[in-house]
């Protein structure tokens, strides 16, 4: 090709400063004379047109002013693998190292430095003991020489690639067949094709644990074609690449751990039926993937489903879930543990963070960590004790009763409460005299501000919290868990009233609220363990 431009350059990605951006044309622009490339520019703002030029369309963009012509020589298409390592590490011929020049690098764990490097073989001996190597924006576009990244960097495991100029899976392919022991790499932001028919199982990728895809723009169905290929991969991070459907992984990523869909607009939750299936997926990552419901249609509430037989570690924060039925449904969940959900409409439902950590709680039994706080047994049993009296007097008027022969309450309170009747037999059915004047649990009631201290503990500064007046003795403890980072052992809690000085009344029932024993603003409680 003429005036610069390699002859593959079509399809290829270039760096033009520091605007990154797709060749779609080669070729004349009449009435100008010479070559020139037609890109379509990651930024569309950075473009002028959609490839049509003086009423002729010489290519096609996304975006309406996403396209431009530039000359080939504007064009930069990136440098090949090794002399990206030896830029970044210090380590190319042009650089002066052998004047004495001080260069530090990073091997494995050891980071070493070294003066003037001047010998060939010194310099083989420095990339040979490479292990962790990032290139990050370092305009990679292809491998280079056949055999030469595995005679040179022998001992790589990692390396992150993200945000070159590689333009196809074939190029990380090329650069992978040369290292014997990759274990992670990261190729996220490189826009580049994909096989569109199913990769051959290969020894390429047979060690790797670890795959970075984000924006990337690969499909779900790519992902498929290419998995033969990774035997043995445990986290695949695949964000942002616009993935709406999802198919059953039918006979691959049966090692997966952990699956990262977030900020993919999924078409509905149902979507997630195609990959229950995989066996050891203890992660699933859905941030921002625009799902309103999730529903486990082969298990009756009170049962676990078969789906997702592994899954621990559930983030759906920042979606569109609004009713509470979906998160009734993970208690279906057999292995879940640990639950991200914030950012959803159905936690506008109640104002007070503190009750609405609560019914979550109690909504989900086998949880140990909501939102990256650990729930303790305490803060559990003051969770299920308070959800049990919140809606009891609904499970009363919907046929509930103390008396087994009579309790019979309705399908559609079931269906709204399937944990209520666990909790019922965990903690004993709520009495009408137990329920009776009951108020809200909301931060409408009664605030008391009160001084939290720690006597046996005074390098534990006081703290003044505001509560109210209703929460229960047990709920106070597990804010208290929360608050003062106390390991796992039983509070004891007492309060003196500001109006008699060195008289402690004993907070002893857990089911008391504040307010049973006359505690008031400016009184000080004292917390034991």
């Amino acid at each position: 090709m003429s005036a610069g431009a390699p002859a593959d350059a079509l399809g290829r990605r270039l760096l033009c400063g520091t605007e990154y951006a797709t060749v779609r044309y080669v070729g004349t622009v009449p009435p100008t004379a010479g070559i020139w490339l037609g890109v379509e520019w990651d930024d569309p703002q950075r473009g002028k047109h959609d490839g049509t030029y003086e009423g002729t369309q010489y290519f096609k963009c996304r975006h309406p002013r996403g396209g431009s012509f530039i000359r080939p020589n504007k064009a930069n298409f990136g440098v090949d693998f090794l002399t990206a390592v030896k830029d970044r590490y210090g380590l190319n011929d042009e650089q002066d190292v052998q004047h004495g020049t001080e260069t530090t690098l990073v091997f494995g764990k050891k980071t070493v430095e070294f003066v003037g490097m001047d010998s060939i073989a010194e310099q083989q001996s420095q990339l040979n003991q490479l292990v962790d190597i990032s290139v990050r924006e370092c305009a990679v576009s292809h491998a280079g020489q056949k055999e030469e990244i595995g005679r040179t960097c022998a001992n790589i495991r990692h390396i992150n690639l993200s945000k070159n100029l590689i333009s196809s899976w074939e190029t990380v392919t090329a650069i992978a067949s040369q290292v014997q022991n990759l274990e992670t790499l990261n190729i996220s932001e490189n826009k580049m094709k994909f096989p569109s028919t199913t990769t051959s199982v290969s020894s390429v990728f047979s060690k790797l644990r670890i795959l970075a895809l984000n924006q990337t723009e690969i499909t779900w169905a790519e992902v498929l074609l290419c998995a033969p290929g990774w035997p043995a991969l445990e986290e695949l991070y695949l964000t942002s690449n616009n993935i709406t459907v999802l198919e059953r992984p039918d006979n691959v990523l049966q090692t997966l751990k952990l699956l990262d869909l977030s900020d993919n607009q999924l078409v509905d939750g149902n979507q997630l039926h195609l990959i229950a299936q995989l066996p050891r997926l203890e992660q699933l990552i859905l941030r921002n993937t625009g799902i309103s419901s999730i529903h486990f249609p082969d298990a009756e509430f009170g049962y676990k489903t078969k789906m997702f037989p592994s899954l621990k570690h559930l983030a759906i924060n920042d979606n569109k879930i609004s009713q509470w039925s979906s998160i009734n449904e993970l208690d279906k969940l057999p292995s879940l543990r640990s639950l991200q959900c914030h950012n959803n409409p159905f936690m506008g439902t109640e104002k007070n963070p503190e009750t609405l950590r609560q019914l979550i709680i109690a909504r989900i039994g086998q949880l140990e960590v909501l939102n990256k706080s650990e729930i303790l047994p305490a803060e559990r049993k003051g969770a299920e004790l308070d959800y049990r009296k919140i809606f009891g007097n609904d499970w009363l008027a919907a046929g509930g009763n103390s008396n087994p022969e009579k309790n019979k309450p309705s399908e559609e309170f079931l269906a709204a409460h399937p944990r209520y009747a666990s909790l019922c037999l965990k903690y004993g059915a709520p009495e009408e005299g137990e329920l009776k004047g009951r108020q809200p649990l909301t931060l409408k009631n009664q605030l008391l501000t009160l001084t939290i201290k720690c006597p046996e503990k005074p390098e534990q500064k006081p703290v003044e919290k505001k509560l109210p007046e209703s929460m229960t003795i047990q709920r106070v403890k597990g804010l208290l868990y929360r608050l003062l980072k106390i390991p796992g052992s039983e509070l004891k809690l007492s309060y003196e009233s500001s109006k008699l000085e060195g008289k402690e009344v004993e907070l002893d029932n857990d089911l008391k609220p504040l307010q049973f024993y006359s505690i008031e603003n400016g009184d000080c409680v004292l917390v034991r363990w």
